[in-house]
């Protein structure tokens, strides 16, 4: 590693801690846990993390967080050198290390006299309480330290136990923040080794820049692999698919726990790939067991991963008869984000579940990043002052990646004027000011990575189309969240501001019924006083509901029915308000140009035999209507004779095919 590119980093970030932390009002260490936070979500590391602050004699903690499936505690906790210069001048030893993981078992084991010693609305009583709801259903516990200081050798401390649970230890310093922001990847690499080697047999391929290997997984090491990596181990499209389907899978359940012997024979098995691979060879040099994998992802099978290791874990259950079959791919490097995203897309066309393409790669981010270069936004003290634009990273350390290409200081500095910090945002922040805008803001109180994983799914039923308008509208959104984030701070929303915040957009939205004039906000970079006077009004309202007596707040937003309690908020728009209103809502023109391309994919994909079989289905059970029926035989027609079929066709022979699927059509069955 370059130490004049880790010096760089390190200034960078510096900055923008800097920079936020005054934004927000909030300290620097906090403003930088909750940075690497919404970093190691969005890579899987961590989930349903909460940021909260606690400190007395000998214990400090800066928030916790939950896995999915509940069994994994984590707890986090800072140590930011202020007086930061160049790195590795002031090293975090291992005695730093282990005193900041010590006053985080402290503050584990005084959990509940501290609770009891705050009120319930209190951050610190919340924290307390969603601590000890947790600890109460784990099996494990990870504890994480964060920092801007180098490491030296050895700084992590040993794995021990608490109460009979094993603790772990994760160690985010400077350099491994670094390392993990310009890998060019959204998580460090997965490296597994096997021993004994796993035997394979090796496919020869006609690409280059891919090649497939079958191989049988040992059942339980599959799951201590996903006891190890947890969502890391998961490609992106399958991640957000386990989220929406968190409930063990019964019948894979059933045959763990009574015929695992028989798992091999029963189960798919998964599809994974990896970026690089050591093989034993035999003596022509073809690969016959697989030694090491490197850059492991699980792109299909999920479900069957996280069911494994709930069996393990929660039924004790001995998995050491469990067979699981693997297709590896093993794809070079530098065609990773390409060629993955498409592996896990097709291999996982055989669930009845629209997966999204999470990836940078996607065409709405690489659209937004096109448009949103393009802009500048106007001057807010017209000629007196420079323009500027909003900088949209599609990828993890774009800015950074820019500014460094600049050649000299002076440049470095033009390049800030241009694109300040407090204009930077990203995907996660994206979805978040949309989502809010339209009345979601239970969905993105869930965290960056579930608020974003809904916000894909939502936007692939309804595309927009990605112009000049679009994008302006969206950064309007933007100036008016954060706008309402500084109403929240002022009013003293504390540790849940960003839940109020949320909420207040969304209240706002649904009570002008979207007829906020976004165009004047991205015009005058900045909200019009009565606007700001609403927000100020609303905003207390919105924190007597969010904010909740008796509730565990974080948990309490989460909720669907949080939302109906706000929406039922009395609160009218102020005429000041109602007068700058537009007639109508703001619109947004929906692209349907892609869904139609898929949905026609997909008609071809089923293939004629299979219309023509559910034709001859719903003539002999008159399960469907005639025009129905009518309608699989005309699909089957046009695909035999390559007649042209129409978005319309298409789209309505989905939901024929869904329907009669539903009410037991089967491709086997005439």
């Amino acid at each position: 590693m370059a130490e004049l590119a880790l010096h760089d980093y390190a200034r960078t970030l510096m900055s923008d801690i800097q920079s936020l932390a005054e934004n927000e009002a909030a300290s620097i260490p906090t403003t930088f846990t909750r940075r690497v936070l919404d970093q190691l979500e969005e890579a899987g590391v961590v989930t349903n993390t909460t940021v909260a602050y606690h400190q007395e004699h000998g214990l400090v903690v800066y928030g916790f967080g939950v896995s999915e499936d509940r069994s994994t505690l984590d707890l986090y906790t800072t140590e930011y050198d202020l007086a930061q210069g160049q790195p590795g001048a002031d090293k975090l030893t291992k005695g730093d290390s282990s005193k900041a993981f010590r006053r985080l078992l402290a503050f584990l084991r005084k959990c509940g006299s501290i609770r009891h010693n705050h009120s319930e609305a209190s951050e610190v009583h919340q924290l307390c309480e969603g601590v000890e709801k947790a600890l109460a259903n784990a099996v494990k516990i990870r504890l994480f330290l964060f920092t801007n200081q180098v490491s030296t050798a050895g700084a992590l401390p040993e794995a021990t136990e608490f109460n009979g649970l094993p603790v772990s230890h994760e160690l985010w310093d400077l350099t491994r923040l670094y390392r993990h922001e310009t890998s060019g990847s959204i998580s460090e690499p997965i490296v597994v080794e096997f021993e004994p080697p796993l035997s394979c047999l090796s496919a020869e391929s006609t690409e280059p820049n891919h090649s497939v290997i079958l191989t049988v997984l040992p059942g339980e090491r599959l799951a201590q692999l996903y006891d190890e990596h947890r969502t890391r181990l998961l490609e992106l499209n399958v991640r957000a698919f386990l989220q929406t389907r968190t409930a063990v899978n019964r019948g894979i359940r059933d045959t763990l726990l009574n015929r695992p012997a028989r798992f091999l024979a029963y189960n798919n098995g998964i599809t994974a790939t990896a970026s690089e691979a050591d093989f034993v060879a035999d003596p022509d040099g073809h690969p016959v067991a697989i030694r090491k994998l490197t850059g492991l992802q699980i792109v299909n099978g999920g479900q069957t991963t996280a069911t494994l290791h709930h069996v393990m874990k929660r039924d004790k259950q001995d998995l050491t008869q469990v067979r699981v079959q693997m297709k590896l791919s093993l794809v070079a490097p530098d065609h990773l984000e390409e060629i993955v995203p498409l592996i896990s897309r097709y291999s996982n066309t055989q669930n009845k579940v629209t997966l999204v393409d999470f990836s940078s790669n996607h065409r709405f981010h690489v659209d937004f990043e096109r448009v949103s270069r393009s802009l500048w936004a106007p001057a807010v003290d017209g000629s007196a002052q420079k323009e500027t634009r909003w900088f949209y990273e599609r990828a993890r350390g774009q800015y950074a990646e820019e500014e460094a290409k600049t050649p000299s200081v002076a440049a470095r500095r033009k390049f800030r004027e241009e694109h300040p910090t407090k204009q930077r945002f990203n995907k996660s922040d994206l979805a978040k000011y949309v989502n809010s805008w339209n009345q979601l803001p239970h969905h993105v109180s869930r965290g960056a990575q579930k608020n974003f994983n809904e916000f894909m799914i939502i936007m692939k039923g309804a595309p927009p189309v990605v112009n000049v308008a679009y994008c302006q509208r969206v950064i309007a959104m933007g100036l008016l969240f954060k706008v309402i984030d500084a109403v929240a701070k002022e009013h003293e929303a504390g540790s849940h501001k960003a839940l109020v915040t949320t909420y207040t957009m969304a209240r706002l939205s649904a009570a002008t019924a979207q007829r906020i004039d976004l165009d004047r906000i991205w015009r005058q970079q900045g909200v019009t006083p009565a606007l700001l006077s609403a927000v100020n009004d609303l905003c207390p309202l919105v924190m007597e509901k969010v904010i909740t007596q008796g509730k565990h707040v974080t948990e309490w937003a989460k909720s669907s029915t949080c939302w109906e309690d706000v929406s039922g908020l009395d609160w009218e728009v102020p005429d000041s308000l109602e007068a700058e209103l537009l007639e109508r809502p703001v619109e947004f023109a929906v692209d349907a140009s892609e869904t139609e391309g898929e949905n026609l994919a997909e008609v071809r994909g089923i293939g004629s035999a299979e219309w023509e079989s559910l034709g001859e289905w719903a003539l002999q059970t008159r399960n469907l209507a005639p025009s129905e029926r009518q309608l699989a035989k005309v699909i089957a027609t046009k695909l035999r004779t390559e007649g042209e079929i129409s978005p319309a066709q298409a789209s309505q022979a989905l939901l024929v095919h869904e329907k009669a699927i539903g009410i037991g059509f089967s491709p086997a069955v005439v």
